[in-house]
């Protein structure tokens, strides 16, 4: 009977390590919103933990390129460590660069493709344009957590697997005021599902 008794608890022991993961993970669903209380497209949702870190791995083959004096696409999001070309598909030359905290750089005047990407190397927003033609703007979200997109046109956003823990959610949009930083809103992630709405005063977006 011993023996048996000490098998039990290891099948038992077995049971939980292996249930664990989803007893301990969630989905967190949020819903964001302009002023107007109109969902919002577009939006760029982080869930960052409040204590140490989740691993994050560059991000591979990420390019911002440059068509009919437009950067395509305008709005990108990356892990930090991510290299980012910028090729030249237009006909003109283009200077790209951005003095933006997180990332100023410089492409001086060029065609084609530089030799050489920019590394996003720290978290932030960074604004881009170019200093030809002023209609040019995108931008590059730099995450540093596994747990981030972009909302649909219904304005939702889900991020599924999320272990327990005490999270910030933060929320930006290219909407909102040159330099603002993204609205931030702490939640506790349990074992159930969770629901969170986010409000942000965008500056002439469209829903």
């Amino acid at each position: 009977m011993p023996a048996m008794s000490s098998r039990i608890q290891f099948l038992a022991a077995a049971l939980a390590v292996f249930a664990a993961p989803a007893a301990f993970a969630a989905g967190v669903s949020a819903t964001v919103n302009d002023k107007a209380g109109r969902p919002l497209e577009g939006a760029v949702l982080m869930l960052e933990p409040d204590g140490a870190r989740l691993p994050v791995k560059p991000v591979t083959g990420i390019e911002i390129s440059q068509t009919k004096k437009r950067f395509t696409p305008d709005v990108s999001i990356v892990t930090v460590g991510t290299a980012v070309t910028f090729p030249n598909r237009d006909t003109v030359r283009h200077h790209v660069y951005s003095f933006s905290t997180a990332k100023p750089f410089e492409l001086k005047l060029y065609a084609g493709t530089p030799s050489a990407p920019v590394v996003f190397d720290k978290p932030g927003v960074v604004v881009i344009g170019c200093n030809i033609h002023d209609q040019m703007t995108a931008w590059v979200v730099i995450v540093d957590t596994p747990f981030h997109g972009r909302t649909g046109a219904d304005g939702q956003l889900r991020l599924d697997g999320v272990p327990a823990g005490s999270y910030k959610l933060r929320a930006w949009h290219p909407g909102l005021a040159e330099g603002a930083a993204p609205v931030a809103l702490a939640l506790r992630v349990g074992t159930a599902d969770l629901e969170q709405v986010v409000s942000l005063d965008v500056v002439g977006a469209r829903p």
